[in-house]
């Protein structure tokens, strides 16, 4: 029987679609590189995917399948182990009593054929499918999960990652704990490890269920199911997490927080640890803060260019206060200490106070505040204040007594940087005189605020222009022609089409003009107005459709990130 590359050869030529030097070309390219003659011609772009399907559908008598709305039944895909899926590139579709159909995107491997009819005795047909439906099938319906801790334990990576544990003074003996210190149990933590921070994982969410513990990663902002440990291996593994962050092994019933480094091909990375009791255990839920991403500076953030240029002009004033505003994990943490990296020279005396410290920096004096013995943030401030501060960064402003005090700091020869909660820039204002703060106050304090969003950026590799309906375009105020984009999903990717983000931002620079609105007691929208109008204020959903038009986020992402002004 002829193997695919003949076959293909020969349709190609007898169909005319393509010239003899186009097909001597792809064939040279492909002895040197030794990929697929199909791959080769679509990356050239010298055929699509979908006239070589139907090619090869016309000439085999094999009908074509496309798996992106097509619906598997577990009992059929349990049939064929992820491992001879992946080493085959197939996806089994259909039983139909002792015949099973599995889509395949080299109907011709005689090899993949027989080996599929030994291990599931079943007679196979085939259908034709894209290779990237398949792998994007493959990923979605076999569930990674582990019934054991031997398969993990014989990956590889394990041995990659160091674990710096923090030493207790007295740690009350249990089994749990005695397991946990056993070589497997540790390896298979430092294997958890090294697998979120090699899929470039911001979060680990481990969770207790009642028949296993979950284990999570947060990646670009969506959480992916990994795997699932037995419910024998809880403890265990709940007590490794306890033990390398410093936290009360006998105490499961109140929250901890608690912290931990590793180093990973020489990189050292902190994580910060939260444990929450729930129903059937512990919740841990591990944030990886990579110091790393702070030495970079505004520059290599990922800002358009005016507002990189507005917070440039802000952190270059003697004193004042700016402020970063925006929901949970929206990066107000790592913009902030990426100013204070860029800022921490050894001429400024630079305080934090945070709850938690985030990111232990070198040359900044960081203080914790630890609400049970009295050291708030408002008490935390005073201190410091008493340390002669050059700049002062404040975790969250979260009561009247801590915005008075930054206020005023900020007006006796401090810069003050501090994050708010607010939905934009100007909401921040009305959220100070909220707390008490008099409107005089606020406006001689503030110099600049920012709202801050992270958008999904769009995968360079497998980055492809797709078309928008016109009446959307304009609901939506596109009058200009342009051209859109969307990640169609790769192996570098991990098929979501998505590589990382990239913040959008609304950046008030406070005139003398708003400062007499605030003093006036104006409204947030007169303010908002009055800064799109005249002082040229782009907008949080201006700002993300910027970066859809350099084609760095799609419009999908900027519409679900931003809300319609």
């Amino acid at each position: 029987m002829s193997t695919l590359k003949e076959e293909l050869i020969q349709i190609l030529v007898k169909s005319n679609r393509l010239t003899l030097e186009q097909l001597e070309e792809a064939l040279k390219v492909q002895k040197q590189t030794e990929a697929p003659l199909r791959k080769i011609l679509v990356e050239k772009n010298l055929i699509t995917e979908e006239e070589l399907l139907s090619l090869l559908s016309k000439k085999l008598y094999i009908p074509t399948l496309h798996l992106n709305k097509y619906k598997f039944d577990p009992a059929v895909v349990s049939l064929v182990s992820e491992q001879v899926a992946r080493k085959y590139g197939i996806m089994p579709i259909s039983r139909i009593g002792d015949t099973l159909t599995v889509a395949m995107s080299d109907p011709l491997n005689i090899f993949a054929l027989d080996d599929l009819k030994a291990l599931t005795g079943c007679n196979i047909d085939t259908v034709l499918s894209p290779e990237d439906d398949i792998l994007k099938a493959i990923d979605t319906y076999y569930h990674r999960q582990v019934q054991g801790v031997d398969k993990i334990l014989s990956e590889e990576a394990a041995t990659t990652v160091q674990v710096e544990v923090i030493k207790q003074e007295a740690i009350v003996l249990s089994e749990a704990i005695k397991e946990s210190q056993a070589p497997p149990i540790v390896k298979l933590v430092n294997l958890m490890l090294a697998q979120a921070l090699q899929k470039r994982a911001s979060d680990i969410h481990v969770e207790p269920a009642e028949d296993g513990l979950r284990v999570r990663y947060r990646v670009d902002g969506s959480l992916h199911d990994v795997f699932k440990l037995p419910k024998s291996n809880q403890n265990a593994v709940l007590a490794r997490i306890k033990i390398i962050s410093n936290l009360d092994i006998t105490e499961s019933r109140k929250p901890q927080d608690g912290r931990f480094k590793v180093r990973l091909e020489g990189k050292e990375v902190d994580f910060r640890v939260s444990a929450l009791p729930i129903s059937f255990g512990q919740k841990f839920v591990l944030r990886a803060l990579d110091k790393a991403n702070l030495s970079i500076g505004l520059d290599s953030l990922g800002f358009s260019e005016q507002p990189l240029k507005l917070f440039k002009e802000a952190i270059d004033k003697p004193f004042g206060m700016i402020i970063v505003t925006g929901p949970t994990g929206s990066g107000k943490s790592t913009t902030l200490y990426s100013i204070l990296s860029q800022l921490n020279v050894v001429e400024r005396n630079i305080i934090t106070v945070e709850d938690p410290v985030e990111y232990e920096v070198d040359g900044i004096t960081q203080i914790q505040v630890k609400p049970e013995i009295g050291l708030d943030f408002a008490s935390g401030l005073r201190a410091l204040l008493r340390q002669n501060p050059d700049i002062i960064m404040i975790g969250e402003i979260r009561d009247s007594e801590t915005a008075d005090i930054a206020v005023k700091a900020s007006l006796t020869g401090q810069l003050v940087f501090s994050t708010l909660h607010t939905n934009d820039a100007p909401s921040s204002i009305t959220r100070l005189i909220d707390m008490g703060v008099e409107p005089f106050l606020v406006a001689s304090s503030l110099i600049l605020i920012c709202a801050q969003r992270l958008c999904r950026r769009i995968c360079k590799r497998c980055k492809q222009p797709i078309d928008i309906p016109g009446e959307l375009l304009e609901k939506l105020g596109f009058k200009e022609k342009m051209v859109f984009y969307k990640g169609k999903g790769c192996s570098y990717c991990a098929n979501t089409g998505i590589y990382g983000r990239i913040a959008v931002l609304e950046v008030m620079v406070v005139n003398d003009a708003i400062r007499e609105m605030i003093i006036q007691n104006k409204s947030n929208d007169d303010i908002k107005a009055f800064a799109v109008k005249d002082c040229g204020l782009r907008t949080l959903r201006d700002d993300a459709f910027l970066k859809v038009k350099d084609g760095m986020i799609t419009l999908e992402e900027a519409i679900r990130v931003t809300t319609e002004e």
